[in-house]
């Protein structure tokens, strides 16, 4: 089942991006609904065949409906424009609540120690802290959203790290390289999408591309971080 959700995710990303690139609105919307309904199945599939981590899994697909609420907030701000500071808002916010389940999960299904949490957190604020002073190198204008960036960029890397930190004190185990590939991909893809919503002239069908690819891979490597739970 896992597998099958798999590949109609994939199928249905690659709809969306089409729709996406070529007509926008209303179907684009839609579209991205349903592909990012796929990465939560393939993350319900992969619990319902490993139902020793449930707990893991539970918060895991939560963390990833989040990100689906986030999804349908960020593009209805290119569809109502008169809104779309309140959508921008609320995409982050999500997207945010996602990446604290995801954390969680790392807390509830890894041995952490006192130590691998403050590395964790002082290069995930690293990272927070080195992309607002990029600001004006990268030429963006954070503006009024600047201080909900750096709060979304410290828990998006948080993620990242939390994971990356857990697979090297377990020995590289792959539920924790998965994650860790998923925590990076998702930070590569915000980089692009930053770029896309703050700089000048980025908004580019490449772009769009790039964003959405390096985004759903990330989505559905995360969900996967389930089905390797050992």
């Amino acid at each position: 089942m896992y597998w099958a959700l798999l590949v109609i995710g994939i199928l249905a990303t690659v709809v969306f991006l089409v729709l996406r690139v070529k007509r926008g609105g209303i179907a684009a919307l839609y579209a991205k609904a349903v592909a990012s309904l796929c990465f939560i199945a393939t993350a319900v599939a992969a619990t319902n065949e490993n139902r020793s981590f449930l707990g893991f899994g539970s918060w895991m697909t939560i963390g990833l409906v989040c990100g689906l609420l986030g999804d349908v907030w960020l593009d209805l701000k290119w569809i109502y424009l008169q809104d779309k500071d309140s959508y921008l808002y609320s995409g982050f916010i999500f997207f945010l609540l996602g990446h604290i389940c995801f954390v969680t999960a790392v807390f509830n299904a890894s041995a952490y120690t006192p130590l691998s949490v403050v590395i964790a957190v002082a290069a995930a604020l690293l990272i927070a802290v080195v992309a607002i002073l990029l600001e004006k190198p990268l030429k963006m204008q954070y503006g009024k959203f600047k201080w909900i960036v750096f709060l979304y960029s410290f828990t998006l890397s948080l993620t990242m790290t939390m994971a990356m930190v857990t697979a090297v004190m377990t020995h590289f185990q792959t539920m924790w390289v998965v994650m860790s590939v998923g925590g990076l991909l998702f930070l590569l893809s915000d980089l692009v999408l930053s770029g896309m919503y703050f700089g000048e002239g980025k908004n580019t069908k490449f772009n769009v591309i790039l964003n959405h690819t390096l985004y759903y891979a990330a989505q559905f490597i995360m969900a996967a971080t389930v089905l390797f739970a050992r």
